[in-house]
């Protein structure tokens, strides 16, 4: 294997097990020392990936963001109508509640643990909950007005993050079929104007 692949497996390996550990116990509470025992890769490994903890903490967000973003083009694929590819980021939040993995969301805890809103960690949190508004905003403007379809957008997003902290504190089944209600009103309601 050649070393540019070789760096970039280990590159990849270190961003993977921070992430575990980042979702299981916070950001602040994980040391880059247990980190780099976690991934059992050198200091100098580590710093010559990553120059600073935050650099890495940026870098786990994207990677997440990535991966959910790719989970849910494969989903919308599935689905041919805008209710359809609104249910389906209800349906992956669902699954994502049930499983025996779900820590709360990484980007929710980002915000909570970086309040500093211009400090690169909570830009990189913050860009994912964008990310999901216009996703929804743009599935929506297939079939209402663009000022519309940001409005409800927004009310959408709010139904997920609610459920995904209620989901967080053992609600979870609850709080997504609550949002799940109220987001087909609202688009049924939509639909009929």
């Amino acid at each position: 294997m050649a070393r540019s692949a070789i760096a970039a497996a280990k590159r990849r390996h270190i961003v993977a097990t921070a992430y575990g550990l980042f979702k299981r116990d916070g950001f602040h509470a994980t040391g880059i020392d247990k980190i780099i025992a976690e991934a059992d890769v050198a200091k100098m490994t580590m710093y010559r990936h990553f120059p600073s903890k935050d650099e890495l903490i940026v870098e786990v967000l994207n990677w997440r963001a990535q991966r959910f973003s790719h989970q849910l083009d494969r989903l919308a694929e599935a689905a041919s109508t805008p209710q359809e590819k609104i249910a389906a980021i209800f349906d992956w939040h669902e699954r994502w509640f049930d499983s025996p993995d779900f820590h709360g969301c990484l980007f929710q805890h980002a915000l909570a643990e970086f309040g500093e809103q211009h400090h690169a960690v909570f830009q990189a949190a913050t860009r994912q909950k964008r990310d999901i508004q216009q996703r929804m905003r743009s599935i929506l403007k297939q079939s209402m007005p663009d000022s519309r379809a940001e409005q409800v957008a927004t009310i959408l997003f709010m139904l997920i993050e609610g459920a995904t902290v209620l989901a967080k504190i053992r609600q979870g089944k609850a709080a997504i079929a609550s949002a799940r209600r109220t987001a087909a009103g609202i688009l049924a309601a939509e639909a009929s104007q």
